[in-house]
């Protein structure tokens, strides 16, 4: 069995619990707006490269040090990694037996027994929630939530611990309404450990014109510092969770 790797990240703090080796899959079928990392969306790339399970292994194993002296361990990010969940559940074994952390960042717009499949082996999951608002969620990412929401309901009602991620991009999913309802949806989930609010950059924009895609938030200001924060303290409110900045 193989999987299709965009990037290996051997050293993040930003991506779970700990120092982390974060691995980045090749694929996803959303088409956000504000992806910074347009490059991972194709299946078959040039860019990605296939790893054996054995093999990636070895990479992950390289810094068990490190996990044990940070409380860290491996992280499968994206695109969309669960689109190749097979390849993703082997590896999770095998972290396993070798008493690692495992942890997957996804918007979890996938079926929900690719969901099921994986919470034997999976200890943290990095939620993202695009917007809650079923309509705005097509437009901005170009796939409806019910999927998303379904699924974070599964991790919860599975004890598996959820971290949530929310980008701040303004004009589309920083309306109070928005705020309230993702707030209020994640309150009654006691699974979920913090929410982390992630301002909107462009700093991926230029790959968008590399791959001759065409960007359509040229004329969005990335939200200020006093915006966040008080977005943050509203969110900590009606959440009672802890909200972090990234």
């Amino acid at each position: 069995m193989k999987g299709k790797i965009h990037s290996i990240d051997t050293f993040s703090t930003l991506d779970g619990p700990g120092i982390r080796t974060v691995i980045f899959m090749q694929g996803c079928a959303l088409r956000c707006k504000y992806c910074h990392n347009p490059d991972t969306w194709a299946v078959e790339s040039p860019d990605a490269r296939d790893y054996e399970v054995k093999e990636l292994m070895e990479v992950i194993l390289k810094n068990r040090p490190y996990y044990e002296a940070s409380g860290g361990g491996v992280t499968f990010s994206g695109g969309e990694p669960l689109l190749q969940h097979h390849f993703i559940k082997e590896i999770f074994k095998l972290c396993r037996q070798e008493k690692i952390s495992t942890a997957y960042d996804s918007s979890l717009y996938i079926s929900s027994q690719v969901v099921l499949d994986l919470i034997p082996f999976t200890d943290l999951v990095l939620a993202d929630i695009k917007q809650i608002n079923n309509e705005k969620s097509q437009l901005l990412t170009g796939a409806g939530n019910v999927l998303n929401l379904k699924n974070i309901r599964i991790l919860n009602e599975n004890k598996v611990r959820i971290w949530i991620r929310y980008v701040i991009l303004p004009s589309w999913t920083d309306a109070y309404e928005d705020l309230e309802k993702t707030a209020l949806f994640i309150r009654d989930l006691p699974q979920v450990e913090r929410v982390d609010l992630l301002p909107y950059h462009s700093l991926g924009s230029h790959k968008w014109k590399l791959l001759d895609l065409e960007y359509q938030l040229h004329e969005v200001e990335p939200p200020s510092s006093n915006y966040l924060q008080e977005l943050a303290q509203l969110f900590s409110s009606l959440s009672q969770r802890p909200v972090y900045l990234a």
